[in-house]
């Protein structure tokens, strides 16, 4: 009897470890289609993602107080959703996220157009991009599987695309893997695109919380924000990173770049190889105590300070987001990268799987 009551405590301190998975319905889209909320809960951490866009729409951690919030931009019905078209809140991007020059590119002796829907550019896959679609969820262990199969000429871009996206979540952290494949070689270049508070007041900016890139370079853009093809130093710069900064400290200094992208919006160059794991950011917000850190095994990643949100109004509540009230850490291949020879690779082959993970870690710090 000792014994069983032994294995049935350690099974339930097992099945406690590994957290829970629900499922409820999150309304539906214009066509009927059904949209469903996946809601992920682990140890320190909660996060809820739903099937229209397979888009994050909360994750909620504990403050160094151990008081819950919600750190992630978002609304509390999917109407918002539907009628925001400009924010991508919480969105996995594609098929190519950033920006595509012209929105042309060539691969294998063939140039394609996609939309343009960024000025002259291609942003975040076209008019109807990943983001725009209802995707297939399915529960696994400590998470859920969101799945798309986007069909040869979607949105111009070549192959039919099968793309698999895993959320998880383990002692604090949101871990998101990718996998796709394609029968036609293609384009390739997925994010996921949540807006960061970590003071869990939407209300307030991200200006006073601190960031450490650990980049020496980034990708400088022209007037249209399209990467000029060089790689060029951090040191002396705004961009520079290396050090923990207050965001807000030279986001309004004298500089071009800065000037083009509104405050930050810019690729930086992660070290280390493509496809290993490596720090991509830290945030720290001294007034909650919360710190963000991000690993991925993406080559870059694009640090953006919500310069467009405008305090717009979407959906039956009306709720709005003022500029500068959340971060982006997109883990990425370079902006445009078809059409730049020099940076790493966006191409998926045929009969090729493409991995990629990225890590989302949440924890305190005292003051």
């Amino acid at each position: 009897m000792r014994w069983l009551k032994l294995m049935l405590l350690s099974m339930t301190t097992a099945m406690a470890a590994h957290g829970s998975v629900t499922k409820t319905p999150f309304g539906t889209t214009s066509d009927g289609t059904a949209v469903d909320l996946y809601t992920l809960k682990s140890e320190g951490i909660e996060a809820s993602i739903m099937t229209l866009g397979a888009r994050v729409v909360s994750i909620k951690t504990p403050d160094r107080d151990g008081k819950i919030a919600d750190v992630v931009l978002g609304y509390s019905a999917l109407d918002g959703y539907l009628a925001d078209k400009s924010t991508y809140f919480g969105a996995i991007v594609g098929r190519y996220g950033n920006r595509i020059a012209f929105g042309k590119f060539s691969l294998d002796g063939h140039q394609y157009q996609i939309p343009t829907n960024n000025g002259a550019n291609s942003l975040h896959g076209g008019t109807v991009g990943f983001d725009r679609l209802v995707w297939t969820g399915r529960p696994i262990a400590d998470g859920v599987e969101m799945t798309l199969v986007s069909k040869d000429g979607d949105q111009g871009y070549p192959g039919t695309l099968t793309v698999h996206v895993r959320y998880t979540v383990h002692h604090g952290a949101l871990r998101i893997d990718y996998s796709s494949s394609t029968d036609k070689d293609t384009v390739l270049n997925l994010t996921n695109h949540s807006y960061f508070n970590l003071s869990g007041d939407p209300k307030k900016t991200i200006l006073d919380e601190q960031i450490m890139i650990p980049a020496d370079q980034y990708t400088p853009v022209n007037a249209s924000q399209i990467p000029t093809g060089e790689l060029a130093s951090v040191e002396g710069t705004p961009f520079d990173f290396r050090k923990s900064t207050v965001i807000g400290a030279r986001i309004n200094d004298d500089n071009e770049q800065l000037k083009i992208g509104g405050g930050y919006d810019h690729n930086w160059v992660l070290r280390g190889k493509n496809g290993e794991v490596k720090t991509a950011a830290r945030v720290y917000d001294p007034s909650s105590g919360r710190v963000l850190t991000v690993t991925t095994t993406e080559p870059g990643v694009q640090f953006y300070t919500g310069n467009s949100l405008n305090g717009a109004a979407y959906g039956s509540a009306q709720q709005s987001n003022a500029k500068n009230t959340a971060l982006c850490l997109e883990t990425q291949h370079f902006p445009d990268s078809p059409n730049h020879p020099s940076f790493p690779t966006t191409e998926l082959k045929t009969g090729e799987m493409l991995h990629s993970t990225t890590t989302f870690t949440f924890s305190t710090q005292t003051k």
